[in-house]
Parts: structure tokens; sequence; C-alpha cells
């Protein structure tokens, strides 16, 4: 079993930055991969970013954030970051975290349902 809980949401001006965590208990968290989805009103959720379980250079990132966004982990830490700059009002969704602990190597999921552990959700609000 993996608990994740996001947190670091809010309500930003376009053109603004937020950083979201995510905290993971439960198993060895540098032993899985680690991704962000989003899900804005009347949308399906969409994958976002991920990073494998060595971290590092080991990233992937969905063409509409490359560039702005940036996933990192602290492993001692058991936390995952997504820091957001340069947001746009169409970035605004609720934000969850996901473990994907069936997937070994340097690959990561990009789809929902390659995800295992989900996390609640925090709101990200981008005004413009």
């Amino acid at each position: 079993q993996v608990q994740l809980v996001e947190s670091g949401g809010g309500l930003v001006q376009a053109g603004g930055s937020l950083r979201l965590s995510c905290a993971a208990s439960g198993r060895t968290f540098s032993s899985y991969a680690m991704g962000w989805f989003r899900q804005a009103p009347g949308k399906e959720r969409e994958f976002v970013a991920a990073i494998t379980w060595r971290g590092g250079p080991y990233t992937y990132y969905a063409d509409s954030v490359k560039g702005r966004f940036t996933i990192s982990r602290d492993n001692a830490k058991n936390t995952v970051y997504l820091q957001m700059n340069s947001l746009k009002p169409e970035d605004t969704a609720v934000y969850y975290c996901a473990a994907d602990i069936s997937r070994s190597g340097l690959r990561v999921g990009l789809r929902t349902t390659e995800y295992d552990y989900w996390g609640q959700g925090t709101q990200v609000t981008v005004s413009s």
C-alpha cells in the first residue's frame, strides 16, 4: 500500500508560479516511479509529468507543459514535486500525484491506468 498526500495548490495569476508537493508513505519511495496528472472540469484526467525511481534526468512531460513545469523527487523526504512556472489559465485543474509500483527500469507510464495509487488532488486555479 502507498498513501499519497498532495499540497501546494492555490490561486495564482497568469504568469505566476506554484510548487506542488506529494508526500508518500507505505513503501520504499525510492523503488517506484511517480507521476502528476490533472483534471479540468468536464475533461478527462490527463498526464502532466512523470519521473522514474532514479530521478535526475529521467523525467517526462506532456507537450503542453514542457519548458514550464519541472518534476523532481527527494527520496530522503519521500516527496515528489511539481514546479509550475509561467502558469496559464488553461493550467487550471485539480492536480493529482500517482505512484506506479509495478514498473521497473527507466520507463514511465503516460496513462492513468498505468498507475496503482493516487492522492486526493489539489486545486490549482490560474486567473487571467
